[in-house]
């Protein structure tokens, strides 16, 4: 999920009563459908003009730095550090009486929303305990993920709408349509799942869209497919959720009880609580929580690439991590992120893969020749393949991007090697990478918009002479080979993806 920078305006009605005073600590609270409720939290103390304290809404948790004004008319603007990077929040308001009456814009464009804060016990919503984090050690290998996941991932097309339902469902079409025949074996339900707070012993709790975990596990399994489920190490996840915070093991323990097979773990707000550099000590919790658990679970980073994940990934257990902030369905993002990963490929080995985001194929954003260069992409550079469209309604053209055999054994090569870029000009760029027996994979990229004639030496490939076969994997046909180079006229923004046999 994105860390979204966001500027919230928040407005106070006129006041009444005569109140003068903000100090308390205010809580707005809005239902949500799921049974749950959006919090903010106001911990405001004011002295004379000045007014200071904290605001924790989601996974943000902001200390006020600057305020102008009283309570009939104030400012206050809260900040955080993210990463390396400052957030800043700034709210405008009055006091009514003993209600702060609130409207918030996400974004200057936004419409307001309007909230009632009321007051709340001192320390409701404070950030737990800080937890120093455990020294450093190497978390065995789990066995999985021997070839990059495949699978599905809720969040790119549901978000927050996700339900028990749905889920049975895509599990139904996943079974169905070709997909689990082409190799995708995950369904991974992503942020929002999580109950209003765990029970009297401490057990995390599911809200009522998923009423009963396990029985759908169950289900799943039963149509020969694995479930995942997403957490955070922070107090919250990134939608302001229960997090996993000072429960790992207990959590862990709670998947497996439910037949969990996939575990995403989602920085988010553990950035309140520790600094990149202590990154890796928080992962390595959940990593040996799940060794604990007893069921082996597919572990997977999401921390948006920072502190050179892939550099300890797998010392704390993981199977993969995410090596990029998060992909939009638009052709910008897509092939800022994918071809900026040429220089991972050491890192990527079976059991041990570079996350570059789920993929987008099939959400509307892209045209179908823009979805293949993206799964070729994708394979190429050994990713998950993890669909995050309506498995449900598909077009025949994005069906058969997504369950081109030809094209994901490219990224289910046993050997697991990562592709390189082996050449660029302008917007053309030619990667390659060596597979099991001696094979290769070419894809040679047109970035621009208009169709490109482009050529390859078989000599760049690492290829003496000529290969003895050369298969075009999207037109299904073999390729005639001539001399010491091939040629090709590759569509705008498209891909001619090749599989050159040696032997």
């Amino acid at each position: 999920m994105k860390l979204v920078r966001v500027l919230l305006l928040v407005v106070f009605s006129a006041p009444v009563c005569g109140a003068t005073d903000l100090t308390g600590n205010w809580l707005a609270a809005t239902p949500l459908p799921d049974g749950t409720q959006r919090k903010v939290y106001f911990d405001l103390k004011q002295q004379d003009s000045k007014i200071t304290g904290h605001v924790r809404l989601t996974q943000f948790y902001y200390t006020i730095t600057e305020s102008t004004g009283t309570p009939d008319a104030f400012t206050v603007t809260g900040t955080m550090q993210d990463g390396d990077s400052p957030r800043r929040v700034v709210y405008e308001g009055r006091l009514v009486g003993d209600e702060l009456h609130m409207s918030t814009r996400r974004r200057p464009d936004a419409p307001l929303t309007e909230v009632v804060a009321h007051r709340v016990a001192d320390g409701e919503g404070a950030m737990p305990a800080r937890i120093e984090p455990p020294p450093l050690h190497k978390v065995a290998y789990n066995g999985l993920a021997k070839t990059p996941p495949m699978g599905w991932n809720s969040w790119n097309k549901f978000a927050g709408r996700v339900d028990d339902a749905t889920v049975r469902a895509i599990a139904d079409a996943m079974a169905s349509n070709g997909m689990k025949n082409a190799g995708y074996t995950y369904i991974n339900i992503d942020d929002t799942w999580e109950g209003e707070k765990r029970d009297a012993n401490g057990n995390i709790t599911t809200n009522k869209k998923f009423p009963d975990m396990k029985a759908l596990a169950n289900y799943v399994h039963s149509k020969g497919l694995k479930l995942g489920i997403y957490s955070s190490p922070g107090p919250n996840t990134c939608a302001g959720y229960e997090g996993s915070y000072a429960h790992e093991e207990q959590d862990a323990k709670t998947y497996a009880g439910w037949g969990i097979d996939y575990l995403k773990y989602d920085w988010c707000g553990a950035r309140n609580l520790y600094t990149d550099q202590e990154m890796q000590a928080v992962y390595q919790k959940m990593g040996d929580a799940l060794r604990a658990s007893g069921r082996p679970m597919v572990y997977s980073l999401c921390q948006y690439g920072r502190n050179d994940v892939w550099k300890w990934g797998p010392d704390v257990g993981g199977n993969l991590w995410r090596t990029t902030g998060d992909i939009r369905d638009a052709w910008d993002s897509m092939t800022k992120i994918g071809f900026n990963q040429d220089q991972l490929s050491p890192y990527a080995a079976p059991g041990h893969w570079n996350d570059p985001d789920m993929l987008e194929i099939g959400n509307g954003g892209m045209t179908d020749v823009e979805y293949r260069t993206h799964m070729s992409l994708w394979s190429m550079l050994a990713a998950p393949l993890i669909a995050g469209n309506d498995l449900r309604d598909m077009t025949p053209a994005i069906h058969d991007v997504l369950t081109n055999k030809e094209v994901i054994a490219i990224d289910q090569d046993p050997d697991g090697k990562q592709a390189s870029r082996i050449s660029r000009s302008g917007d053309q760029e030619i990667w390659a990478r060596a597979l099991a027996g001696g094979a290769y994979a070419v894809a040679l990229f047109n970035r621009a918009k208009d169709d490109a004639q482009m050529s390859l030496k078989w000599s760049d490939v690492g290829i003496n002479g000529k290969p003895r076969k050369a298969r075009d994997l999207w037109s299904h046909s073999d390729v005639k080979i001539g001399g010491a180079d091939y040629s090709a006229t590759v569509p705008g923004h498209g891909v001619v993806l090749l599989r050159l046999s040696t032997k």
